[in-house]
Parts: structure tokens; sequence; C-alpha cells
């Protein structure tokens, strides 16, 4: 029998035990049993209580070209704050005239974003996709024509083309270098050399709680984004919701090494909102869970050793895999870190397992892996599963503020939510706003949950996938997509990067599959340089899937969870065709709509390379 295994000692609280209310019509309400305590008001008084109490600790840092840190204080960032909140008073921007960054993260969009906060002035980041990947920048034309900018930034001219194509030739446009050939633009500089004045204390002065911090756009993946209205209520409440939660946040100044965009919620309002809140100290990162964006990921986690550690399922896939055969990355990584999060997927228990065999055999114990549910809507945590028995797909209980409500929709259960986080709606949209919330205020996500056991409700929730995703065969068979996907995920690791599940009044399921073509390519024993065409040809990779194929047909119990087709996908994911957020999940009725050739083809019979269970 094996020893019980160690845990690092990691304070948590908040969300780990809860109130049952059971309603009738099998409504169940739950609530953390630990209060909220008290917020600030702003967010801006939080950045200025660590600017007064530890003015020379390092807040944020990034490298220059590559090379070596430029690092800024609080007490530097604060001046900063001060001096461009000046600047953006001066030209009169407001809700109705906000500001607008369409560049990633670096410290010029960090500096504006906050002096917007300070001054009271709501500022949109937008996805750098829209403007340099996009062909028509629909979904940038659609955000500038809901906002209305009245000052854009962006980082250097490789966003001319968008600027000219979607901006009025009067909205001023702040560039961090560079200019734009027959357009005049500002300098970052000039922002930043604006002496701060009675103007920027008065703005200041004049911002509270419903003070609206910024305009947080939903990735729009099937219709246009919508417009979260983020206020200083919203990010303070869930700040302090994370505090209790993650109570080691209080015992010591976070440090973060971080990639995820600030355009998402994630990036923008938990991670960079968990760093100042608890005066702690932010390493932007430039990489990215991709081939070629992961070196640098790793270069930086080898050099700075976080305290909490935040990716994307993918991202700790590839960290988990180099720390096969990196041992200064694994003792960097696991020097100090209180634990693991992730958001945006679901994370493979395989994964998982692995970064807890890792971490056994770099400091004898292992690490909590700290998931939940959260959202654009809720700034945006709800949930949060802490235990060290956490599984894959669990999202445990409310955190402490937070009202969850759970209701019975068909087969299926929507959570929805309540609390001082939860945002006042959409900007510019009274009817989407009004179809958000149910007649007692509570948020309808259309995320589906389950009990983890329903004869104990305290245990927990775990994730059952999006409402909208489920369907019926066309026998009226109701297919169940998201623990259908968690088995295709599980039982493909480490060659299956995703899949999407087809079906839709057919006759039975299909699997769409995105192959890992790194994995496929080791697998096979073919170089790293090897063709996607090539590889997927493989016999060891197509017998891989075909035992896949098999297993999945074997093991399901009837046609609403068993696999009667599958199509190795050559195309991965496109971010472009809103098959793909920033962040690496997949959009299942993007993906259906646009390879629907590929879907009609798979069930006619017209693809000689599709696989179907071979006869047991």
């Amino acid at each position: 029998m094996s020893a019980p295994a160690r845990w690092r000692h990691t304070r948590v609280g908040g969300c780990v035990s809860a109130v049952v209310d059971q309603r009738p019509g099998g409504i169940v309400r739950l609530r953390s049993t630990e209060p909220l305590g008290t917020f600030p008001q702003r967010l801006a008084d939080r950045f200025e209580h660590w600017a007064k109490e530890t003015p020379d600790r390092v807040f944020v840092a990034k490298r220059r070209a590559g090379g070596d840190w430029q690092r800024i204080t609080y007490a530097q960032m604060l001046a900063r704050m001060r001096q461009v909140g000046q600047a953006l008073v001066e030209r009169c921007l407001s809700a109705e005239r906000p500001l607008a960054i369409l560049s990633g993260n670096d410290l010029e969009h960090l500096t504006l974003a906050l002096a917007a906060i300070w001054v009271g002035i709501p500022y949109t980041p937008i996805s750098p996709a829209y403007s340099l990947l996009s062909t028509d920048h629909a979904k940038l034309r659609h955000i500038v024509s809901t906002t209305t900018p009245g000052l854009v930034f962006a980082s250097d001219p490789s966003f001319a083309r968008a600027i000219e194509a979607v901006l009025p030739p009067e909205v001023e446009v702040v560039l961090a270098e560079g200019s734009i050939a027959g357009r005049a633009t500002t300098a970052f500089g000039a922002l930043l050399d604006t002496a701060p004045g009675e103007d920027e204390a008065a703005a200041h002065a004049a911002t509270g709680s419903d003070t609206i911090v910024k305009f947080l756009f939903t990735s729009g993946s099937t219709k246009d984004p919508k417009g979260v209205i983020n206020t200083n209520r919203m990010l303070c409440a869930n700040q302090q919701m994370l505090r209790q939660c993650m109570a080691f946040l209080a015992d010591e100044p976070p440090v973060l090494v971080d990639w995820l965009p600030w355009n998402h919620t994630f990036g923008g309002n938990h991670n960079v909102g968990i760093t100042f809140y608890n005066g702690g100290t932010l390493y932007i990162d430039e990489g990215k869970p991709t081939p070629q964006g992961m070196a640098e990921t790793l270069r930086n986690l080898r050099e700075i050793s976080p305290t909490i550690y935040f990716n994307v399922p993918k991202g700790f896939e590839e960290i988990a895999a180099a720390m096969d055969h990196d041992d200064a990355l694994r003792e960097s990584l696991f020097a100090r870190v209180q634990a693991f999060m992730f958001a945006g997927a679901g994370l493979a228990q395989a994964v998982w397992d692995k970064l807890d065999s890792h971490a056994e055999r770099t400091i004898g114990e292992r690490i909590r892996v700290i998931t939940g549910l959260g959202m654009t809507e809720t700034a945006p945590s709800c949930t949060f599963a802490v235990g060290t028995d956490v599984k894959a797909g669990w999202i445990g209980l409310p955190a402490p503020g937070v009202e969850v409500k759970l209701v019975p929709q068909g087969d299926k259960t929507e959570i929805r939510f309540r609390g001082p986080n939860v945002m006042p709606g959409y900007w510019r949209a009274p009817e989407q706003t009004a179809d958000a919330f149910d007649d007692e205020g509570f948020y309808r996500t259309g995320d589906a949950v389950a009990l983890v056991d329903p004869a104990d409700p305290g245990r927990g929730l775990v994730f059952d996938g999006r409402i909208a995703e489920d369907f019926k065969l066309s026998s009226g068979t109701f297919v169940s997509v998201g623990p259908l996907r968690a088995r295709v995920l599980a039982h493909g690791a480490p060659l299956v990067q995703d899949s999407v599940v087809a079906g839709i009044d057919r006759d039975d399921i299909g699997l769409l599959l995105f192959p890992r073509l790194d994995e496929c390519r080791r697998h096979a024993g073919l170089a790293p340089d090897a063709g996607a065409e090539e590889t997927l040809a493989h016999p060891a990779v197509r017998e891989f899937f075909q035992q896949l194929v098999d297993r999945l047909w074997r093991e399901g119990t009837g046609g609403a969870n068993r696999v009667a087709r599958a199509q190795v996908l050559l195309e991965p994911p496109s971010l472009e065709g809103g098959e793909l957020t920033d962040k690496g999940s997949i959009n299942q009725r993007a993906v259906l709509k646009r390879r629907a050739a590929i879907v009609d083809a798979l069930y006619e019979g017209r693809d000689a390379q599709a696989l179907r269970p071979r006869p047991s």
C-alpha cells in the first residue's frame, strides 16, 4: 500500500464549505459559510496603499527587446499614473469617449490602464488579433462603434492598417514608438511628461465604487462581442474573495510570471488585480503556450520563481513536458510556488498527475492545483476548488459573497450567480442586459454543472459543459458534449489537443479531432520538421487514433456517448475564424459551422481518411 501524498502547506479558506438551501422545483442555492470581508471602494485605493507602505518594491517588470528586465516600483508607477491621468483628463475622455488599447501586455499599456482607473475614465483593452490577424476587422469595428473611443493607444505602427480601416480621422492615436504615414499621432512619452495638476486630483476624488473601470468584451466567437461593464465595486469585491479563498496571498507579497492577455478577464482582472491588491510583483512574460512561444516562458520561469502560477491547460501541458528533461526549470518553478491555477478549458488528468510527479521528485511534496468557475461578467471568479482531493473538472464551492443558484434545464443543471462581483450589464445593450438576468437578479451563465455527490452538495460542483453546446441526435437522444470531450481528452493524451463533437440531427456521434502535431511526430519517431500530412499519415499515428475511436465506441453505453466516426483535422483551429480564443479554448459551434463540409463528408462516407470503430 502506497504512502499518502504529502502536500506543501498552503493556507486556503473562503470556499471550503457552503450553506445548502433546497428550493421547490429542484432549485438549489449555495453560499459560502464565510462572509465576505470589507473591501475598498476603489481599486486605486489599494494601489495607493502599497505605494505608501512599500514605495521601492517592484510592481511590474518586462524585458526590453528580450534582454534585461525593466522594473517599475509602486512609487514610480503611482507617479506615472498621475502624470498620464492628467493628460487623459485634459482630453475630456469619459464613458462616452473612453480610452481604447489595441496592443498587448506591456508597460505602456499597464500605465495607461492604471492612469485611467486613477482618474475614473473607462478603458477598453481589445484583443490584438482583431487588429493584426483579422482581414476585415469586423470585431474591432464593432467594438469601436459600440464604445466610440476618444483616444486609442497602440504599441507600434504594425497596427496602422487596422487604425486606418476603423478609426475616424478625428480620434487621437497614441503610439509607444514610431509613427503612421499620413496620420498625426502622439508619442506615449508626451503623456508621461504631463505634470499632474488640479484636474487630475479632482477627477480622482470624484471616483467611487460605481465608477466604471473598463469595458471588457467577450470573445464573441459566434456573435458580436458584448461589452461587459466592469466597476470598482465588482473588481474590489472579487479581489477580496480571492484573498479569502487563497489566504496565502496575505502571507507574503505574491510574485507572478504571467503571459495571459489583459483583454481577457483572467489575465487583466484576476492576475493583474491579485498583484497590486496584495502588494506583489508581476513579471510580464512575452511567451505563449505555442511551440514558438514556450521557449520564452520557460526561460522566464528558470530565472523567476513565482509564488503562484497561472496558465491555461495547454501551457501546463508544455511546462510539464519540458520538466521531464529540464532540471533547472523544475527547481525554479517549485522553489516557492504555493499553488497552480488554470482556466479557459479543462486540464487533462494526465497533465495534473505529471505536475504532481514532478513536484514530488523535486521537493518531496505536491502543490495544490486550484481551479474554479468564472467569467467576464463576474470579474471573474465565483467558485473555487482549493482542496487536495480536487480532480479534473471540479469547480468547487462559491466564494464568500457569491450566491449560487442551480436551476434544472431539461437533462442539465444551469449555474447562476448573484453578488457584488456581478456586472450591472452590457454597455449600450439594454436588451442583452435584460436577457442576461433572471427575475431574482441572478446572472444566467449558460454553463451546466453537476454535484460531485448528489447526496452531499457540500462536496462541491463539477463542470458539465455549455448548455448551448449540447444537442440531440435524429433519434431524439440527448448528447452531453462536455463530459464526452473530457473523455476524449483523457483517453487521447498526449496526441489529442482538443475535439469537437458533431452529430446534430444525425444518426450517431462523430468527432473532429485536433492533433498535437509535435506529440504525433514524437510518437511516430519523425523529425521535428516533418510535415503535417506526412505525420498524420504515419501508420503509428493512424493506429493511435484508430485505437482511440475503438475505445470510445467500446466504452460507450449507448447512442448518447458512443463515438461512431471521427476525422483527424489537418488544419489547426483558426483564431480569425472564431474557432479559437486568445486563451486557447475551442468554440464548438464555430468549428462545426466553418468546417461543415468536413462534417458532411464524414457522415456521407466520402472521406477515405475518416475513422470508424473496428469490429471487436
